[in-house]
């Protein structure tokens, strides 16, 4: 009896144990979904910073699905089209969310919304407004005001066709709404998130990237033109915030700062080349143009600009050595206003110079005009006495006691004297006249040393 309930007890513990370890193998392993980040306008640091991550998920293929939160005005053509091209690329899908509430996904990120793989907004969210015009640089310098019945020029055809063409070939990679696509970027058109999913603009609403992965768990993407189970039960979200060298990026190519270190850099230089020293003034000044001119490359630059700019500090700078009378230097300060509102191809101001920046310098600049100028004025009305008239009435000293002949120090140089009283030594007279070479020095002259 006693032999069975002991064999009983050890059949249930084997049993148990069995489910138990059963159990634990069956679970699937966790595995970390990366969130990415667009907030703010689209850039190079944004771009750089997407393209790094999107390129590190799918080199390890360890991340189930990528998940992108957009808020943006809007950013640059260049950058746009970087990161779309990349997330068409990816082996991995990725999943747009417009998050948190209040956030939009405007111009450029209209188009980044339509090329994921997966579309979704959160509640009380917007999207559109995807004209060319806002997503690239101003195609004319000082765009002017659209009057009614004004036909568009052929390189505004041009942009907008192009605009148009891109994200309906979005939209027909996704199988989206087309004509709402079109009408974005046409007429600017918006919807909200509910608007959206109506219309199939989008795939889902989600309030947060955790309800986004919940909504997404065993559903069946397009991946390559391959459906794809998505497993995300064991998912955990990965936020990965931007490294030191994006956040680098994103300070340099601030139009602000890549101004300031190109002026930085050219006057280094200058004062290095003007006076030669121990190089700290060179050895900054190349350095910051060499970080401004990469900056450059990766901005909306517009060449007209820098080429007014570098002119205008030219002007300055021959001003400040050749005085023309302020007229380089007035003309320095016109180029140098004009060439830095216009250094930037740009109609959004994130991208733009500011203009209380150029105000500031522009006002040091003409502060530094004002005293060259002042400088020379002065200068001129001072009246320059040289030859016999520096040396009568001036003050020499005796070198040796002497009456008649002798020798004064005038200047640290010694002259020849002529006197009718005695002097001593380190008396010092005023001299009267000049014969030849020789000082006359009169006897109401004297003055005790």
């Amino acid at each position: 009896m006693y032999q069975m309930i002991i064999g009983l007890i050890l059949s249930c513990s084997l049993l148990l144990n069995t489910t138990i370890l059963s159990g634990e193998l069956s679970a699937a392993p966790a595995v970390n979904v990366p969130v990415l980040s667009i907030d703010g306008a689209i850039g190079p640091a944004v771009s750089d910073y997407l393209i790094r991550e999107i390129d590190k998920a799918n080199q390890f293929k360890q991340a189930p699905i990528i998940i992108i939160t957009i808020d943006t005005p809007g950013g640059l053509s260049a950058s746009l089209r970087d990161i779309n091209q990349r997330i068409l690329s990816s082996d991995i899908p990725i999943a747009c969310l417009v998050y948190p509430k209040g956030a939009r996904a405007a111009s450029a990120g209209t188009y980044i919304l339509y090329a994921c793989h997966v579309a979704s907004m959160a509640t009380a969210t917007t999207l559109g407004a995807a004209t060319p015009v806002m997503i690239s640089g101003a195609m004319s310098g000082q765009k002017k005001p659209k009057q009614e019945g004004d036909k568009p020029t052929a390189m505004e055809n041009k942009v907008l066709n192009d605009a148009i063409a891109y994200i309906r070939s979005l939209a027909q990679l996704r199988q989206r709404n087309e004509e709402w696509a079109e009408l974005a970027v046409t007429e600017a058109a918006t919807l909200t998130a509910t608007e959206a999913l109506a219309i199939n603009v989008i795939d889902l609403i989600a309030d947060s990237p955790q309800q986004l992965l919940r909504a997404l768990n065993d559903s069946t993407l397009k991946i390559n033109q391959h459906n794809k189970l998505s497993d995300l039960s064991n998912a955990i979200l990965d936020f990965r915030e931007p490294d030191w060298r994006s956040q680098f990026i994103a300070t340099i190519t601030n139009p602000n700062i890549a101004y300031i270190l190109m002026l930085i850099g050219i006057y280094g230089l200058l004062l290095e080349f003007y006076s030669p020293g121990i190089g700290v003034a060179g050895v900054t000044g190349a350095i910051s143009l060499f970080i401004a001119l990469y900056a450059f490359q990766m901005l909306p630059l517009n060449y007209a600009g820098l080429g007014l700019l570098l002119l205008g500090i030219t002007f300055l700078i021959v001003e400040s050595m050749m005085p023309s009378f302020g007229v380089l230097g007035i003309g320095g300060l016109v180029a140098f206003v004009i060439g830095s509102i216009f250094l930037f191809d740009s109609e959004q101001s994130q991208f733009q110079v500011s203009l209380r920046l150029i105000s500031a310098i522009t006002i040091m600049s003409a502060l530094f005009i004002i005293y060259v100028m002042g400088a020379l004025w002065r200068l001129r009305k001072h009246k320059v006495v040289s030859g016999i008239e520096e040396i009568i009435g001036a003050e020499v000293k005796v070198e040796n006691s002497f009456t008649g002949q002798g020798y004064v120090l005038f200047n640290g140089e010694r002259w020849a004297a002529h006197s009718a009283v005695p002097l001593t030594a380190g008396e010092v007279v005023i001299v009267k006249a000049i014969d030849g070479l020789t000082l006359i020095i009169f006897n109401n002259n004297r003055r005790l040393p």
